[in-house]
């Protein structure tokens, strides 16, 4: 954990909240925090981190093909990597863009949304937070969405009540609220991360050690950018530039197995979870997670995960229900 708190520490974040909206049942819009939208804060693109807090009702969001995700009042939603994404009281119906509802706001400076069909109240505020790279390899291993309760933990109250604080005084055109906002969101935003790092099995989080050094963690953005990459040792170590056995060693001792088994281990993940949180046909999944055959990657699978991908999907979908007691 000691080794994300460092390379969180150096992505210097900066960001603030650009957007107040009530949205009432049934609401169903498509977002994604846009260049412009920071513009007040900084004057070239940079890496996004999107994020949502819902200080009243509730909300449901979906990124891409994965599943959806229930957000309630007092929860921050964080989007590591800004994906586009779809937001609301329900998502079966189609999505209205979130841009061409914003009204810009003198006062406050910040962006209004009012917009629904006049029945569940949803209040949420929108806001973002600034890397200065956009291959950062932490952002690059977190999940496309994290929820975090702000209430929880030691501190939880006090962020929670400064946040809901800073908010209402930005909405009054208080100028102190955007710094005060903008920190507040990063320590949220770490909190979140090493909420989830601590959440993960043993197995799952090993390559938070190799952060630390910056030629693994250059191998480990490589392999989490491009999983289904024929990649070697010798192939990696190259892109670092470092000799195969030199690479093969530190690597081994920062992340605790070999760079090809760490891949594997990779691979299975990233298709587990596209088994479980959408319909993608497994031939195609197969290719994504480096397979060249449906077969190959159907016996690693069940190898790992004691199934066959088809059967450990349906068992995700449809878990066997327990045996009444005679």
């Amino acid at each position: 954990m000691d080794a994300s708190l460092d390379v969180l520490r150096t992505l210097r974040l900066t960001g603030g909240l650009f957007l107040d909206a009530e949205f009432t049942a049934p609401w169903c819009v498509a977002a994604q925090v846009a260049p412009e939208d920071c513009h007040p804060f900084t004057p070239l693109p940079m890496g996004i981190i999107a994020y949502h807090y819902v200080s009243a009702g509730r909300l449901w969001l979906r990124v891409g093909e994965g599943a959806s995700v229930e957000v309630s009042a007092g929860h921050l939603v964080v989007l590591p990597r800004n994906d586009p994404h779809v937001l609301g009281s329900d998502l079966a119906g189609p999505a209205v863009s979130a841009e061409g509802l914003m009204q810009a706001s003198v006062e406050s400076g910040i962006a209004r949304i009012v917009h629904g069909g006049g029945g569940e109240a949803t209040r949420v505020w929108c806001g973002f937070l600034l890397s200065e790279t956009t291959t950062d390899p932490l952002v690059g291993m977190l999940p496309s969405v994290m929820t975090l309760d702000v209430a929880e933990g030691v501190t939880g109250p006090w962020i929670e009540s400064s946040f809901r604080l800073a908010a209402s005084e930005l909405a009054a055109g208080e100028v102190r609220s955007p710094a005060l906002l903008a920190r507040l969101a990063e320590l949220l935003f770490i909190e979140a991360v090493q909420r989830y790092l601590a959440g993960l099995p043993p197995g799952q989080r090993a390559w938070v050690g190799g952060l630390r050094n910056p030629l693994v963690s250059r191998a480990l953005a490589l392999l989490h950018d491009r999983p289904e990459r024929h990649w070697t040792t010798e192939a990696l170590a190259r892109e670092v530039g470092l000799s195969r056995s030199a690479f093969a060693e530190r690597f081994t001792e920062l992340v605790g197995v070999p760079p090809m088994r760490y891949l594997a281990g990779l691979r299975m993940q990233m298709a587990a979870r596209r088994l479980r949180e959408s319909q993608t046909p497994i031939s195609r999944i197969a290719l994504e997670a480096g397979y060249e055959s449906e077969a190959s990657f159907t016996k690693a699978f069940k190898r790992a995960f004691g199934a066959p991908p088809a059967t450990w999907r349906r068992e995700q979908h449809n878990p066997p229900q327990p045996t009444p007691a005679d």
